[in-house]
């Protein structure tokens, strides 16, 4: 056996994951994929392992969350998304296009996010963050889209004539 698949075996049993064909897939489906969905992921566990039920995938995703081995992130507008970058601060990019996703690191320093103006009691740990905006590829189709937009009515007019109806 491959060292990694060694440590992957023993990281399962540590965390009380039962280590059989659909847990290691999908672990290696994740890393594989980061930020895919439930639906991309049994794909490619499909293609490993030769079948899988929806709900498997789902049950094997909630166990692998559960024992942190992987995180699911929910953009909203989203449908969930899995990755397996877990025990970080990390907070995700997504273009509002496209839906492509992104890690990014904290902003500054090493956990600033963590620090609320007003924590109201908690002992913050984590902080999920989610910056929007538009990747590059749809800024470039956006802007081409308005180009032509721009040009097509004056390009019109001067190669087709209006008719006006009469008026009785």
């Amino acid at each position: 056996m491959p060292p990694m698949n060694q440590a992957l075996h023993q990281v399962l049993r540590q965390r009380g994951v039962h280590v059989t064909a659909q847990p290691l897939a999908m672990m290696s489906a994740v890393s594989s994929r980061p930020h895919a969905t439930a639906e991309e992921l049994a794909d490619d566990v499909r293609a490993v392992i030769g079948t899988i039920s929806r709900q498997a995938v789902y049950d094997t995703l909630n166990v692998l969350v559960e024992q942190q081995l992987v995180r699911r992130i929910q953009p909203s507008g989203s449908v969930a998304r899995y990755e397996d970058r877990v025990g970080d601060n990390h907070h995700h990019l997504v273009c509002r296009g496209c839906g492509l996703v992104f890690d990014v690191d904290c902003a500054v320093g090493a956990v600033p996010c963590l620090t609320a103006d007003d924590d109201h009691g908690f002992k913050i740990d984590e902080a999920e963050v989610i910056y929007w905006g538009h990747c590059r590829s749809c800024r470039a189709a956006a802007s081409a889209s308005r180009a032509a937009a721009r040009a097509g009515p004056r390009a019109n007019a001067k190669t087709q004539k209006t008719a006006r109806p009469k008026r009785k």
